[in-house]
């Protein structure tokens, strides 16, 4: 018998699975505070956040020069007529001129330029070839939106609620229907306000974002987004269609005036938030389904 067969052969080990490059970790890509400060340092973030803090100081002027109001000509007081009573009375004016429109510019500037800036300026597939992956890139970059979303929900009434402590002085917040609520109460009843606010922006968020996914033109998610939220408030105001308008998020979306009252109610806020939260989720459920399937050419 020949030498060589009658030689033990080493088993042949099989050859490795190579799942990905050697310390790639999907995980670790696109991290969270990258994507910040990238979006940080847009111009349009800027911009918003200036529009958001001189919009109380404009407020103060139109108040100084039309002066003070006691009702509304019928013998009513609205939450205009309290604004300058105290600091924390121009800070809930503040968000009730602001929370039915300005509010939702932040929300679909954030969320819908998000990833179709990318697309046009045609840096989407190379961040895709980094190799980030697609569901990793996107929920980075919705996590990064939402988060300026909130800051912006924030600012606005944060920077209304010091302007008008200078100008009006600390005191309770003195309620339209009677009344009023201590000052340190006035503050959590005005971050519960904040919040739900946020709360039923979600919806508009959720369009933006996924008409974000589906188009390489930012300003096309932007304005779908705040048209389709505007159409929305067009159908709440018609009457006819009944109960039907409680399914729409529009008609919940003042319920934070509820936080206002001598009793702080509850029902309308969470009514409006479980609607919002429903329809946010199918959007963002949606905007990750089709962007994982999509030819990414630019």
């Amino acid at each position: 018998m020949s030498p060589l067969l009658d030689t033990p052969t080493a088993p042949t080990a099989a050859p490795a699975a190579v799942d990905s490059a050697p310390g790639y970790r999907p995980g670790r890509t696109l991290p969270l505070r990258v994507e910040a400060l990238r979006q940080w340092k847009r111009r349009r973030t800027l911009i918003m956040g200036g529009i958001l803090v001189a919009l109380p100081f404009v407020l103060l002027i139109a108040f100084a020069i039309g002066g003070d109001s006691d009702s509304d000509g019928r013998g009513r007081i609205t939450l205009m007529d309290t604004a300058t009573a105290s600091g924390a009375n121009f800070a809930a004016t503040c968000l009730f001129v602001s929370a039915g429109f300005l509010l939702v510019i932040p929300v679909a500037l954030f969320c819908g330029d998000t990833v179709a800036s990318e697309a046009s300026w045609s840096s989407l597939r190379y961040l895709l070839a980094a190799p980030v992956p697609r569901s990793r890139l996107l929920a980075s970059k919705l996590a990064v939106a939402l988060g300026f979303s909130a800051a912006a929900m924030v600012l606005l009434p944060l920077v209304a609620l010091a302007a008008g402590t200078v100008a009006y002085g600390w005191g309770p917040l003195r309620l339209p229907t009677g009344g009023s609520v201590p000052a340190g109460d006035a503050l959590l009843r005005i971050a519960v306000a904040v919040a739900f606010v946020f709360a039923s922006q979600l919806v508009t968020a959720g369009l933006a974002f996924w008409l974000s996914t589906r188009t390489d033109a930012p300003l096309g998610a932007v304005g779908g987004a705040v048209g389709l939220t505007i159409v929305g408030n067009v159908l709440d105001a018609v009457t006819a269609l009944g109960d039907w308008r409680e399914y729409l998020p529009a008609h919940w979306q003042f319920a934070w005036i509820d936080a206002l009252q001598p009793q702080l109610e509850w029902g309308g806020m969470v009514k409006g938030t479980a609607i919002s939260l429903t329809y946010a989720l199918v959007l963002f459920a949606l905007a990750f389904r089709g962007f994982a399937r999509k030819d990414i050419v630019s």
